[in-house]
């Protein structure tokens, strides 16, 4: 594998994530935000946060499987969730854990979780960009 995840004894341990990714592949692969879209551009989960989070993280999977890699090649996430309160996280943890769970593995790069006001189109409630290393 191309990156390697490491939590420095000085940081908390968050557990969903690793604090950095070292990446020392030869090929870098930014993965376009992925809304909540199936094959045929119809809203998987409308007003389901935590089904959206899954379609979500299902089609990040699928953009890196057609270059070639997979979650492990995941230097960094980024996900945009509309309205963003923490007591959406337990919404938010069980969609990446049931991606995780038809995936067969859990995301576990470093990554970033911003509130936003709106995203592309008004049932959109999450969208989740990832920036992989390839060797």
């Amino acid at each position: 594998m191309a990156i390697t995840l490491v939590d420095p004894e000085e940081l908390p341990k968050v557990g969903a994530y690793r604090q950095v990714a070292v990446g020392t592949g030869s090929r870098l692969v930014f993965v376009a935000g992925q809304v909540a879209w199936d094959a045929d551009g119809t809203t998987v989960g409308a007003g389901d946060l935590a089904a959206q989070v899954e379609q979500c993280y299902l089609n990040v999977h699928t953009a890196l499987t057609a270059v070639g890699g997979t979650f492990a090649d995941v230097a960094k996430l980024t996900v945009y969730v509309v309205d963003w309160t923490p007591d959406k996280m337990p919404q938010f943890q069980e969609g990446v854990a049931r991606a995780s769970a038809r995936l067969g593995t859990a995301p576990a790069a470093p990554g970033t979780l911003v509130g936003v006001a709106a995203l592309d189109v008004p049932e959109h409630l999450v969208e989740v960009e990832a920036t992989a290393v390839l060797d």
